[in-house]
């Protein structure tokens, strides 16, 4: 019994000790990111299904998602400064620091340009063309910077 008990007062202060240096998880920067992320994901969502039925298409919605897209454009760019916070992103994006720039340029104005649109259209097809502009610069930028 005292070797058990032993090895319980040795291994228990060790294990706690060690889990705690491996407690840093996910960065902040990487953090604000994927949420960033992953709100306009489920934005993109809401309005992709108003497209493809278009039937459902509500129009002061659709301006409401728009206009939250154009506003958060400006957001995740500035966690992309610490090198080493890099979550999910590629290493293209500090590498290649004028090619990441510009594809989140082409999102930003994609991102106004479907806004600008949606402040006046009434019915789904009216918003395609600027929507389709909006998800493909998403690709480009994932494509090129997004970890595989």
């Amino acid at each position: 019994m005292p070797i058990k008990s032993l090895m319980l007062a040795t291994l228990l202060p060790l294990s706690l000790a060690l889990s705690a240096c491996n407690s840093g998880g996910v960065s902040s920067d990487v953090s604000a990111r994927q949420d960033t992320m992953k709100n306009w994901k489920d934005t993109k969502d809401s309005m992709e299904s108003m497209i493809k039925s278009p039937q459902s298409f509500d129009a002061a919605k659709f301006k409401e998602d728009t206009q939250f897209l154009a506003d958060d454009a400006l957001t995740p760019w500035q966690h992309f400064q610490d090198k080493a916070a890099v979550g999910g992103a590629n290493t293209t994006v500090w590498s290649n620091p004028e090619g990441f720039t510009a594809a989140a340029e082409k999102f930003k104005q994609a991102a106004t340009n479907l806004n600008t649109v949606a402040q006046s259209a009434t019915t789904a097809d009216q918003v395609q063309p600027a929507f389709n502009e909006l998800g493909e610069s998403c690709k480009s930028c994932h494509q090129e910077f997004k970890a595989k």
